[in-house]
């Protein structure tokens, strides 16, 4: 059951952290870290481990999304967009 919650929650709210997915849904982060393995292995969602950086000090996590989707371009212009 947490899979499919953490699969609708990434459907929902697109790319996130592993963290933030836990904060979302209650699930604690180290059972959260185990179903994305999981649905990785299954080939359901694509994943990376990232380091972020807050206040100067290094957070390890892993950056998931559904697999096969795309995040939105950011909004602006583009470099070698002629109009």
């Amino acid at each position: 059951m947490q899979t499919d919650t953490i699969l609708n929650h990434l459907k929902r709210h697109g790319q996130q952290l592993d963290s933030e997915i836990a904060t979302a849904t209650g699930i604690p982060l180290s059972k959260i870290r185990s179903s994305l393995s999981e649905l990785s292995a299954l080939g359901e969602i694509s994943r990376c481990s990232v380091t972020r950086f807050n206040e100067g000090k290094p957070v390890e996590g892993m950056l998931c999304r559904i697999a096969g989707s795309i995040p939105r371009p950011a909004p602006g212009r583009k470099p070698g967009v002629k109009n």
